[in-house]
């Protein structure tokens, strides 16, 4: 078994432990079933006492990443059957450093099937406090309609609103591991999704269907324009992957020439 680790310069940092063994095991260096290097091994390699060791692999089990059997070891788990949402984040670039257009793809889907849903319930359940704060963002979203990196800030706003509105923790949750995703892809996706972020509209439409209480057309508008975004995105991710084996023949036949 090879894999990738490196001496942590400080000493009791498991969360660089912890970093650095759970890239190992989502960029699929550690298979499913692979036994982890023992405690000591781990110590002597990374430079890192026991503590900190130890503190990484309770981590690592918490996380759904591995397997704790006391006097055996420990063994690397299927992380797609045991691990949970927070892994996004983590799972987005690959070990070159470049993202993973499945990954980024899945985020967005989710974002798309989970968005109208979260609109619906806040309808039903939001308070007057928070139908306030909703129209208070949308009128900062008119206010900054020309700059749209402040209008992406302000929709991140709007939709944190929802959320809370909606009063669903599992969403909340959700919500939160989407978010953490979507703040690595900010800068990348905010041309990209221009069409969704200056629909002032629909985030109007919206804040006024909560008000109302009107949970059919909160969905319907949501998803509307949610819509909007994920279809820029998914045409992008398609001609990437589309032109990535071109590119790539390209390459190999240049080799062979030379």
């Amino acid at each position: 078994m090879v894999i990738s680790l490196k001496p942590i310069s400080r000493r009791s940092l498991s969360d660089a432990v912890f970093d650095q063994l759970s890239a190992e095991i989502v960029r699929g260096r550690m298979a499913p079933g692979t036994a982890l290097p023992s405690e000591r091994v781990l110590c002597e390699t990374l430079k890192v006492n026991r503590g900190a060791v130890r503190e990484a692999l309770k981590r690592l089990s918490q996380a759904g990443l591995i397997t704790i059997q006391h006097g055996g070891g420990s063994h690397v788990l299927d992380f797609k059957r045991t691990g949970s949402l927070h892994l996004l984040a983590q799972l987005l670039y690959t070990a070159e450093g470049t993202i993973d257009l499945k990954v980024a793809r899945s985020t967005m889907e989710m974002r798309a099937a989970l968005a109208p849903d979260i609109a619906r319930l806040c309808a039903r359940r939001a308070t007057p406090a928070l139908i306030a704060r909703l129209a208070e963002r949308v009128a900062a979203m008119e206010a900054a309609a020309a700059d749209l990196p402040a209008l992406q800030g302000l929709a991140l706003e709007f939709w944190d609103l929802l959320v809370i509105g909606a009063d669903n923790i599992a969403y909340e949750l959700a919500f939160n591991s989407l978010r953490e995703t979507y703040d690595d892809l900010r800068e990348i996706l905010v041309e990209v999704m221009g069409d969704e972020l200056r629909d002032l509209a629909s985030y109007r439409a919206i804040a006024d269907a909560v008000r109302r209480g009107d949970d059919l057309s909160a969905t319907h508008v949501a998803r509307a324009l949610i819509d909007k975004g994920s279809g820029a995105i998914f045409q992008v991710i398609a001609a990437i992957e589309e032109s990535s084996p071109r590119d790539l023949a390209e390459e190999q036949d240049k080799e062979n020439a030379s």
